[in-house]
């Protein structure tokens, strides 16, 4: 019979911004299966932007209510080796736990599954590996206070007591009204070229189904569709996405490339008459001046 403890937690979901060129992935894997043998591990992504702790925040948002209960390890971590505080924060009446760098990584995911129960900062060495620097975290402090947790260590042994009001927030932009329009952000953009917005759809609802998109100087026109085929060839359209928000999207192309944005853009939407969608124009501006109109060409 073995002798080790029973897993409290038999699954970790990891992010991080490490990508895979790397062997720090394998080697946080590694010490997550040394400390905490059986545990099952799933890789949420390791393509978060270097740095971008926004991007990391966001992207662990999306997928926070559909992740397995147990321990969320979350890695994007631009202030290794200062005094930020690294941190566990019990959720749901501890159903789970995120791991990570008190940086605004998880508060997004945080407040969405209901807000923080306890947390701790992890200070504890005894639940601490040994390393050559300080510049590792995700293998010296995070993984091994995973696997502390999923052998049914008590929160409490890790370190010590946080005020949860305490824990950094998020810093998420909103949509906002003026008299050009609604003037919104790319928070994202996927590999198909769809770029998400932080607009809520009931902002868009009572306007109707025609809009115009500017962004960098130049304008689009968009439509509001159901599905991606909806979208009118040369044209871009606006549809609720898998997380509720709005994202700009293309038929079977990048809508991105077609609206020249990417995360961080601002876009500014403004209703339109009703037409038949049939095309897409960019308007080049300059110092606030319309110089010229280009329609494009199917295919162009």
């Amino acid at each position: 019979m073995s002798d080790r403890a029973p897993l409290r937690y038999d699954n970790v979901s990891f992010l991080s911004d490490y990508g895979r060129a790397d062997e720090f992935v394998g080697v946080v894997h590694s010490v997550l299966r040394a400390l905490a043998p059986g545990v099952g591990i799933v890789d949420i992504t390791h393509d978060v932007a270097p740095f971008d702790v926004s991007a990391g925040a966001l992207t662990l948002a999306r997928s926070a209510q559909y992740l397995c209960p147990g321990v969320v390890l979350a890695v994007v971590d631009p202030g290794v080796g200062t005094s930020r505080r690294a941190v566990a924060i019990e959720v749901g009446d501890g159903s789970s736990v995120l791991v990570g760098p008190d940086n605004g990584l998880l508060a997004p995911a945080v407040s969405l599954v209901g807000g923080a129960g306890r947390a701790v900062e992890l200070d504890n060495p005894e639940y601490h590996l040994p390393g050559g620097g300080n510049t590792f975290d995700g293998r010296d402090v995070f993984a091994p206070a995973a696997a502390a947790l999923c052998r049914g260590v008590e929160l409490a042994e890790l370190g010590s007591e946080v005020d949860t009001a305490t824990l950094m927030p998020a810093t998420l932009p909103l949509s906002r009204a003026e008299t050009d329009g609604i003037h919104t952000e790319v928070l994202w953009v996927d590999r198909f070229g769809n770029a998400q917005l932080n607009l809520d759809p009931e902002e868009i609802d009572s306007e109707g189904d025609h809009w115009s998109l500017s962004a960098g100087g130049r304008t689009h026109n968009c439509v509001r569709v159901t599905a991606f085929d909806e979208v009118p060839v040369g044209a871009l359209g606006m549809l609720v996405d898998s997380y509720g928000l709005v994202s700009v999207v293309a038929t079977r192309a990048s809508a991105a490339e077609e609206a020249a944005i990417a995360a961080g853009d601002e876009v500014v939407l403004s209703p339109r008459p009703g037409d038949d969608g049939g095309g897409s124009e960019a308007v080049v501006v300059e110092m606030g001046v319309e110089i010229g109109v280009r329609p494009r060409s199917e295919g162009q």
